[in-house]
């Protein structure tokens, strides 16, 4: 299947990196109130650029057909450390945009799988 002549597999791929180094982005910058976020559940107050890095190689890892499963795996990983850690600290509202990414992972490893 193609979008606009773009293989599916690729154009969810670019979608999945846009979206991994915006993740990655918002953590290196989000200042104050992200590290502080990060301590609340129990990370060093540095930890959003140690997340911020692994999203930002996870996101250049994913475009490439080479190394997209890595990309993908180290997606899958991030995915499940931040869900896990807001589903154990009970806050719920921020699920959302993880399971999202975690449901363009999944359909994107799908489309990898299937190639």
């Amino acid at each position: 299947m193609t979008i606009l002549q773009i293989p599916a597999e690729s154009a969810m791929a670019w979608l999945l990196a846009f979206a991994f180094a915006g993740a990655g982005l918002f953590n290196a910058m989000g200042g104050e109130a992200v590290q502080a976020g990060f301590v609340r559940w129990g990370y060093p107050a540095s930890w959003n650029f140690v997340t911020a890095a692994i999203e930002m190689l996870g996101a250049a890892l994913v475009v490439f057909p080479e190394t997209r499963i890595w990309g993908l795996a180290l997606a899958a990983m991030v995915l499940i450390a931040a869900m896990a850690t807001v589903t154990r600290r009970r806050e719920y509202d921020e699920l959302p945009p993880g399971l999202a990414m975690a449901a363009l992972t999944v359909i994107e490893w799908a489309l990898v799988v299937a190639h």
